[in-house]
């Protein structure tokens, strides 16, 4: 794939850096047009560079990765059964105008979640997460950071040394069991202090005092770096006696059943600014992150001017991290023209129904499931398998997002991976080669709308700033894992972004909990 070049690592103690007239060259190179281009198009000679200019080559590696794949039919009955298939997934298919009309909606309501008197009954909220200082790379030490991020929990070590973008960490994650995901909070937040205590023991940090980042990736009500209040639950949790309330003071609660551990909770953050601060590290012009994975949401840089509810003395900041909770956008109706039956039969059938809109239509939580309701259709029109008896499929969640990205990861016209899915859930023994095929073209008919939709979030915020040169960090196990996401989210946002734009996709690995860590870093330092 072709490479936007790096920048030169700089240093600055503020986000200066990302003034928008910052020694930046007064018409900068955009984005390279062709720089979605997976390898493998080349490398199987599905393109070849000798046979288009240019535009062509672009044009032609849209028309892969933007659509469904083609089927070949051997008969009437194959044509028949996939012209009945396309038919129930048209509502899928989107187009540039729909496309822009989202972009143009998710500034507005980002917007209208940064004024006073519009926030109220903005769908996005524009948390202010008082993150106003990136970190710089004079930071050193140990610092510990809790993740909290969905269905997994981790407790993190990192480990800094001065004038260094190198982090060293160490890590161990526990799974959040359905009953803590549902239960009484508390036990959730004892839960995460028992296991930062286990991880203390095993890596000798008794003893001493310790500054601690917490990732905690729902919406929240920023009051300072280390005062947030709960939102609402998003991601399945409904833990009792949590929403309103201080999750920093939830977790000190529990710490403090352990007098032995000597921690100073001084930042508390999501997962996207997380992952902001994390890329930023390394990448000084990073001024969005974006999360695509069991949920979706996206940080940004914004001028703090237009923060109006910003409290406290703002001083010399110039600009802060905004929190967007992007998921929210559609609560009241402005994605409705894009739903379909099968939208509206997961919303039905979820434990937040008519919220987090956007977030159903793009994140790993729900594209498994999303898809299940569809194979079930298509079995019960005699679609898939033959009319066989597949009535387990009725079992919510059997088939998961990563079945989708196993399925896409097959070469065109190759279909092991599809069978070992098949065989997992149950149905290789009623599914032909043809089935593999309409199997693949529903997860792709998904999978693309969810990436054009992120493509449309990103694009959003990069022309709302309006910088010359962003980078996005990025992360999530959907975007991560899925073959094919990065490349058409770059594909797509090319279209959408303002053509003056230079922006480069990042993979922040691991940004949620370097950025924890970070976070106190630079909460300890400064």
């Amino acid at each position: 794939m072709l490479k936007v070049a790096r920048s030169g690592r700089r240093r600055s103690n503020s986000f200066s850096l990302l003034d928008k007239g910052d020694s930046l060259p007064l018409t900068p190179n955009p984005t390279p047009s062709s720089s979605f281009i997976p390898d493998s198009l080349l490398e199987h000679k599905i393109l070849d560079l000798h046979l288009y200019n240019e535009t062509e080559l672009i044009k032609a590696a849209e028309d892969i990765i933007l659509k469904p794949s083609d089927i070949e039919t051997q008969d009437e009955d194959e044509k028949k059964r996939l012209s009945h298939l396309r038919e129930m997934c048209k509502g899928f298919s989107m187009n540039d105008e729909q496309l822009q009309h989202i972009e143009k909606r998710m500034i507005m309501e980002i917007n209208w979640g940064l004024g006073k008197d519009t926030n109220p009954s903005s769908n996005i909220k524009s948390y202010i997460t008082y993150v106003s200082q990136l970190p710089t790379g004079r930071e050193s030490g140990g610092y510990l950071a809790l993740d909290l991020g969905g269905t997994n929990f981790r407790v993190i070590l990192i480990e800094l040394d001065a004038g260094s973008t190198s982090v060293r960490m160490k890590a161990v994650k526990h799974a959040v069991s359905e009953d803590l995901m549902t239960g009484p909070g508390h036990l959730l937040f004892d839960f995460m202090a028992d296991k930062l205590k286990e991880f203390m023991v095993d890596h000798q940090l008794l003893g001493r005092r310790h500054h601690l980042g917490f990732t905690f990736s729902f919406p929240t009500i920023q009051h300072s770096l280390a005062c947030a209040d709960l939102a609402t639950w998003t991601k399945g949790f409904v833990c009792q006696g949590v929403e309103g309330e201080d999750i920093v003071k939830l977790l000190e609660l529990s710490i403090k059943r352990h007098p032995e551990m000597d921690i100073n909770v001084c930042a508390i953050l999501n997962d996207t600014t997380g992952c902001l601060i994390a890329c930023a590290y390394k990448r000084p012009d990073c001024a969005v992150g974006v999360i695509i994975g069991t949920g979706t949401n996206a940080s940004y840089v914004e001028d703090i001017r237009n923060v109006e509810l910003y409290q406290g003395n703002i001083g010399k900041k110039k600009e802060v991290v905004i929190n967007t909770e992007w998921g929210a956008l559609g609560n009241t109706g402005s994605l409705d023209f894009i739903r379909t039956r099968f939208d509206h039969a997961v919303d039905k059938n979820s434990k937040n129904v008519t919220k987090q809109v956007y977030e159903k239509l793009i994140s790993g939580m729900y594209l498994g499931e999303l898809t299940r309701q569809v194979i079930i259709e298509a079995a019960e029109k005699q679609i898939l398998f033959k009319g066989q008896n597949v009535d387990f499929l009725n079992q919510k969640e059997i088939f998961q997002t990563r079945h989708i990205s196993e399925i896409e990861s097959d070469e065109v016209g190759d279909y092991s991976s599809t069978w070992e899915v098949l065989a997992e859930i149950g149905l290789k023994s009623v599914s032909t080669e043809f089935d593999c095929k309409l199997l693949r073209y529903i997860c792709e008919c998904i999978s693309i709308r969810a990436s054009l939709l992120a493509a449309a979030g990103v694009a959003a915020l990069l022309n709302k700033m309006g910088r010359r040169s962003v980078t996005v960090g990025m992360d999530g196990s959907l975007y991560k894992f899925h073959p094919h996401f990065q490349a058409r989210m770059t594909a797509k946002i090319r279209h959408l972004v303002d053509k003056a734009i230079h922006f480069n996709l990042v993979l922040s690995e691991d940004g949620s909990g370097r950025g924890a860590g970070l976070a106190a870093a630079v909460s300890a330092l400064y």
